[in-house]
């Protein structure tokens, strides 16, 4: 399973599988599963306190921490019932606009 060959749809499926296996659905509250990613969140930040780049031999635990924190996201977006592929697109749209990149290319 990689990127090129795995659909948004394939890894929701997969996490709510998981999540319904456990009988864990009853838990994800829109409040819990914001507090769960800024947590999850937080525990990819601490890789990089005090450095810009961690250790090459911490990558793996930056990848799943990063993993933990989308999995998060796709529960959520599950709870609420939330196309996540149609958001970005909508939300790519509403950035570009804000932020034309002739006008911001390569500065903040």
């Amino acid at each position: 399973m990689n990127d090129a060959e795995t659909t948004l749809q394939d890894l929701r499926a997969e996490v709510y599988q998981f999540n319904d296996d456990r009988d864990w659905h009853q838990f994800h509250t829109p409040k819990n599963l914001a507090a769960s990613i800024a947590v999850e969140a937080a525990e990819l930040l601490e890789h990089f306190q005090w450095t810009d780049e961690p250790p090459a031999e911490r990558h793996r635990q930056v990848a799943e921490e990063l993993a933990d924190v989308l999995i998060y996201c796709l529960t959520m977006a599950d709870a609420l019932k939330i196309d996540l592929s149609q958001t970005v697109h909508q939300k790519l749209v509403r950035n570009a606009a804000k932020y034309p990149a002739d006008e911001y290319c390569g500065r903040f």
